[in-house]
């Protein structure tokens, strides 16, 4: 299976869907998360005034400090993809070596 996603990674999927003003159960299944998992992490986002809840239209919405976080994550995750492609390089050519020396015929 493929990777766990970290918990910024968890709150930006949460934010880019509030972006669009979502209600609960959208954000659940466009976030992909469980609904305890959803709850848990809505709280912190409220909390954290990342996003708005509007009781008259059951809506979540991002808040300015959402759009700022979801910038500032835009940018940490090119940065961080940037710096991945040679670690991964370095990597490959450790796994090379060590083969060299440790699986000779």
């Amino acid at each position: 299976m493929g990777k766990h996603r970290s918990k910024l990674r968890i709150i930006a999927d949460i934010l880019f869907v509030a972006s669009k003003s979502a209600k609960k159960t959208w954000i659940m299944y466009q976030a992909n998360l469980s609904y305890s998992l959803l709850v848990r992490y809505l709280a912190e986002v409220l909390d954290a005034g990342l996003v708005r809840f509007e009781g008259r239209a059951g809506r979540y919405r991002l808040t300015r400090k959402g759009q700022e976080f979801l910038k500032r994550y835009d940018e940490y995750e090119k940065s961080r993809r940037r710096l991945e492609g040679p670690s991964n390089d370095v990597e490959r050519e450790k796994a090379v070596l060590e083969e060299m020396c440790f699986n000779a015929k």
